[in-house]
């Protein structure tokens, strides 16, 4: 039997407003996971550090730790990277030190934007999949001189770093950025390093004590300067334990 007009136009719009019912709570449980998410405290894989805000470059049980705060939307943060990245990397090698990272985001603070946030998640999502300091090259690389530049709240923009620090596990990394599983956790590092008194990065600390400006940034620390204290404070843990045992 045909149907009319009528019944046509009617069965066809019943269907539309089931279809917007069911796309329309789909959009509106997305947006609600994604801001649980926002205040969920999902630590990246391999976190190290009270709460578990690092993410550790170094074995366990080293006599020193270097804690770096680091923005990843923050110029003077790439600078420091860039004027200290062979001096860390050659304490590490020591076998007597070891590097906590913290992901902070006063940039998005002073600034404006949701770039240093986003770019601290992908990074953790990175992390997840063994590829943090490979990632975290790409977004120095790619960060533009002016901080109020903000690329990086575009997942396809974060999509693409990845793509350059090659290996990245991208059934883990794309949704893990989408869904912003670690923004939580980067929203507490930022909460710790402001309760701390910090306003800006770079922070450096040498076994909890801090080692740079307070304000942030690196004035009146050199390399040599850094591996003059990082040595002191090895040669005083020695001395510590060698006194104990």
């Amino acid at each position: 039997m045909k149907q009319t007009k009528s019944k046509r136009w009617q069965s066809y719009a019943g269907t539309v407003i089931v279809l917007g019912v069911v796309f329309g709570g789909s959009a509106v449980l997305g947006a609600h996971v994604r801001s649980e998410k926002q205040h969920e405290v999902k630590v990246p894989a391999g976190a190290s550090g009270e709460e578990q805000l690092a993410v550790p470059v170094k074995p366990t049980k080293l006599p020193v730790t270097l804690t770096v705060y680091e923005d990843l939307r923050s110029p003077e943060s790439k600078a420091f990277a860039a004027e200290y990245g062979d001096t860390l990397a050659k304490l590490v090698a020591t076998g007597q030190v070891g590097i906590d990272y913290r992901l902070v985001t006063p940039t998005d603070t002073a600034d404006g934007g949701t770039g240093s946030l986003a770019a601290a998640n992908a990074a953790a999502c990175a992390q997840d999949v063994g590829r943090f300091q490979e990632y975290v090259a790409q977004v120095w690389d790619a960060q533009p001189a002016d901080a109020s530049e903000d690329p990086f709240t575009s997942d396809t923009f974060l999509k693409g770093l990845a793509k350059k620090a090659g290996d990245v596990d991208e059934t883990h990394f794309v949704p893990c950025v989408q869904g912003g599983d670690h923004d939580g956790w980067v929203r507490r590092s930022q909460e710790e390093f402001a309760a701390a008194g910090f306003t800006s990065a770079p922070v450096v600390q040498v076994n909890g004590e801090t080692v740079t400006d307070p304000s942030g940034g690196a004035s009146g620390l050199t390399p040599e300067r850094l591996t003059q204290l990082v040595d002191k404070a090895v040669a005083e843990v020695v001395n510590s334990t060698t006194a104990t045992g």
